[in-house]
């Protein structure tokens, strides 16, 4: 499966991160499962909310949110976009929702998970809070980030999120994209 990196963000939308078990019953972890980290060094827990922030400063940073796209005719805000500085106001909090709940409330590098705007919404506005990968657009020549998507499917809502040779985590769409992130606890 091929996966390509993003190298920009931008203020237009992102181109494009209870059972009882018994020795009867055990719960293996995979060996390689290495929980991701926040900026802080504690692990991620899907229970919690937190931030996505740029590993760079300046006019290369700034924190991702939520808000209306351009030209959207979306009863609700539906697109997802980064501030331009690391100065300005702070990205709107999410949630990472892992695949594999049932090994607890981790979040592990490289596990299929879905990404969620934690806020208080109106039921007309909940599957706006839930991010996917649109569908290509060729005044564009990509693909862009949005809200819209389902929790659990197979489907455009499924992300990565791996180690960054540099520093912080990649946030990955494969086979199309990721974005260099760092993350905050909110």
């Amino acid at each position: 499966m091929k996966c390509l990196f993003l190298l920009c963000l931008c203020l237009v939308p992102i181109v494009v991160f209870s059972s009882t078990f018994t020795s009867q019953n055990p719960i293996n972890l995979p060996s390689d499962a290495t929980p991701v980290l926040d900026v802080t060094g504690k692990e991620l827990d899907s229970r919690l909310s937190y931030r996505i922030i740029s590993t760079f400063w300046g006019a290369l940073g700034g924190d991702v949110y939520l808000g209306k796209s351009p030209n959207s005719d979306a009863p609700c805000a539906n697109g997802i976009f980064r501030y331009n500085s690391d100065v300005g106001p702070s990205g709107t909090p999410v949630r990472f929702i892992g695949s594999s709940s049932h090994f607890g409330q981790g979040i592990f590098e490289n596990e299929l998970l879905n990404i969620q705007f934690a806020i208080s919404t109106s039921k007309l506005c909940v599957s706006y809070t839930i991010w996917k990968v649109g569908d290509y657009d060729a005044s564009l020549g990509t693909m862009l980030l949005e809200t819209g998507g389902t929790i659990g499917q197979a489907d455009s809502s499924w992300f990565k999120i791996v180690k960054s040779s540099q520093l912080g985590y990649n946030l990955l769409y494969c086979p199309v994209t990721s974005t260099m992130i760092g993350i905050l606890q909110n």
